[in-house]
């Protein structure tokens, strides 16, 4: 359909436009009074007023794949515009991007129930189908390719329309990304009838750019896993560089999708599948191809308890090839294979032993191989392996330290704990391993003593943790010290591990009375505060008593909107009112309103939480493994 470019923009356009009470409607940063504007500028001849309109819409109307009142009222404009000619791929995008994010619409329909926002974008794309399906048959590649991935999202509304022509344009495509499209929107729009052409295009005949996308549908519809998937993979490794021009941005890593695909499938075949398609590209002569396959690997030995074992020959193979610079990453990635690695301890032992980040990254993987070997090797170089005493100390998710106690590596620490200058995460590292080592790890009180003015929040636990008998009253005289000087934070941490190391709460009391007042109904601290001095109020237990107050005080009010963070304080403080005083009264209609929560927050946001110790992977039910 074609228009008058500039009537179209200065009467029928404008009108309609102007028609409309964009200033009642709502986007993702509230009214959406701007959007006639924007709409106007993307229409006109300023090059770069459409650019930052167009950035402006996928902000407002398209905010990371959210959609709104106002997107579906949009539509119809983007339509247009893409219709004239006017910048038609980047908005046959932006409308595709409304539709992805809309919901097919109620066919019994909503009744006086207001129909929700994604499916009124969903049904505004596909009342504009007959706009976008012109454009599949526009000379340029670019929108061809634009309009096809659009009509792929418009769901089961859009079907009866969009599969027909969709259809009739793949028949006579000529394009390998136009044809990848088409294909990929037919098996999305109707996989049943698709999946004979997706199977059909997996063979040699069929152009990189379709074959990849048709493995990756079959993968979608759930076809069973064959050997012309396998080999048509292998024969096209690289992948990524075959999805970088399409529309998915979602699925731009092709290796990584089909595996994924495959293990949720939870099946013996299907994962066996997986580990011989990966153990084929880990051995490739292609360092690209490598390295795709390495960042699979870290993912498979997330999910699957048996992917370790099954490809640490092929990983340790691809480290071997790699030399001494550990271009594809699979030095880093034998880490990920834990005990299964051990093979690979004389290879990362020999990386480990050289200079630069390589050498960090190849004894941060021995740490988790093999921690007996590693500890000496950290205990040379201590200053210089940052990424290995991570590892070592737990890593980034405050997991225990997997070293084992070294002299060595104490001496190490030690002579560190001397140098070391306030700041960094360098002495929670080493309190850690310190702590976890305990009373072996004592020969290091000296040295804490001296650096706890310098770090009084992080070297309390520590000096309680590696304390022999016979410096218990040397340690507690300084902790008690420490609790009336300096910030709150680290009085509350001297007092804390003074009353652990004697049982004397006279100093703890008064320091967490005062933070709670300061709290009191969620209006003042940090969460994290919170939460700290609450169960260090549980940990005195009945000789808290005097808190109870202030702890009721602080849980924030009945009734109100509480965000996450605020869920988890009042928890937090529930129990630490049932250990002091023992009576259920307080601490049950607490957690009863979190747990009872109509909007499942808390539930989300501590979902991911799991006990210290617990496994990440998913097990495979079908391996007692």
């Amino acid at each position: 359909m074609d228009f008058d470019r500039a009537l179209f923009r200065d009467e029928l356009f404008h009108a309609e436009l102007d028609a409309r009470p964009w200033a009642s409607y709502t986007h993702a940063y509230g009214s959406a009074e701007d959007v006639p504007g924007c709409l106007r500028a993307l229409a006109g001849d300023d090059d770069a007023a459409a650019e930052e309109a167009q950035s402006e819409l996928y902000g407002s109307i398209l905010h990371q794949g959210s959609v709104y009142e106002a997107s579906a009222k949009a539509v119809p404009f983007l339509a247009r515009i893409a219709a004239a000619g006017i910048r038609t791929a980047d908005v046959l995008l932006l409308i595709g991007g409304i539709a992805e994010g809309g919901t097919d619409p109620d066919p019994a329909g909503g009744g006086a129930v207001r129909e929700s926002d994604e499916a009124a974008c969903r049904r505004a794309v596909v009342a504009q189908l007959p706009l976008l399906l012109a454009s599949a048959e526009h000379e340029d590649r670019a929108v061809r390719q634009a309009a096809a991935w659009a009509a792929g999202w418009t769901g089961t509304a859009g079907a009866a329309l969009a599969v027909p022509a969709l259809r009739d344009r793949a028949a006579i495509e000529t394009d390998p990304l136009v044809r990848a499209e088409l294909l990929t929107s037919l098996v999305e729009l109707d996989p049943e009838d698709s999946a004979s052409a997706a199977a059909e295009a997996v063979g040699p005949d069929s152009p990189p750019e379709l074959r990849i996308a048709a493995v990756m549908a079959c993968v979608d519809i759930g076809l069973p896993w064959t050997r012309d998937h396998h080999a048509a993979v292998l024969d096209l490794l690289p992948l990524d560089r075959l999805a970088a021009d399409r529309y998915d941005h979602s699925r731009n890593e092709p290796l990584h999708d089909i595996c994924l695909t495959l293990l949720d499938r939870d099946t013996e075949a299907d994962r066996e599948a997986v580990f011989a398609l990966l153990d084929a590209a880990l051995r490739s002569a292609d360092p690209e191809a490598r390295t795709e396959a390495v960042w699979v690997v870290t993912t498979a030995c997330e999910l699957s308890r048996s992917a370790p074992a099954r490809l640490a020959p092929a990983l340790i193979s691809a480290a071997a090839e790699d030399g001494p610079d550990d271009e594809t990453g699979a030095l880093s990635a034998l880490g990920r294979l834990g005990p299964s690695g051990a093979p690979a301890a004389d290879l990362l032992a020999a990386r480990a032993a050289g200079d630069g980040d390589t050498a960090d990254r190849a004894l941060e993987a021995l740490v988790a191989v093999d921690p007996v070997r590693a500890a000496s090797l950290l205990a040379r170089d201590l200053e210089r392996r940052p990424r290995a005493l991570q590892a070592a100390s737990g890593g980034l998710a405050d997991s225990l330290p997997v070293v084992p106690y070294d002299p060595e590596l104490l001496a190490a620490v030690r002579r560190r704990l001397a140098t070391m200058e306030p700041g960094g995460t360098t002495p929670f590292r080493l309190t850690a391993l310190l702590a976890s080592w305990g009373p072996d790890a004592s020969d290091a009180v000296p040295e804490l003593l001296a650096a706890l003015p310098a770090h009084p929040r992080v070297l309390p636990k520590a000096l309680v943790a590696v304390c022999p008998p016979g410096r218990r009253a040397e340690v507690a005289d300084a902790l008690r010290a420490r609790t009336g000087t300096g910030p709150a934070g680290g009085r509350i941490e001297a007092a804390r591990a003074l009353h652990e190391l004697t049982g004397d709460h006279g100093p703890l009391l008064p320091l967490l009375a005062e933070r709670l007042v300061g709290s009191a109904g969620g209006g003042g601290g940090s969460s994290e505060e919170v939460r700290e001095t609450a169960e260090a109020a549980a940990a005195v237990g009945p000789a808290a008593v005097s808190l109870v107050p202030a702890l009721l005080a602080a849980l924030n009010s009945p009734g109100a909107e509480r965000n996450n963070p605020q869920m988890d304080d009042d928890v937090a403080l529930a129990v630490a009112l049932h250990r002091i005083t023992g009576d259920a009264a307080e601490a049950v209609p607490v957690l009863a309103g979190v747990l009872g929560d109509r909007d499942g927050l808390w539930r989300r946001w501590s979902a991911p939480r799991r006990p210290r110790g617990a496994s990440a992977r998913r097990p495979d039910r079908s391996s007692p493994n």
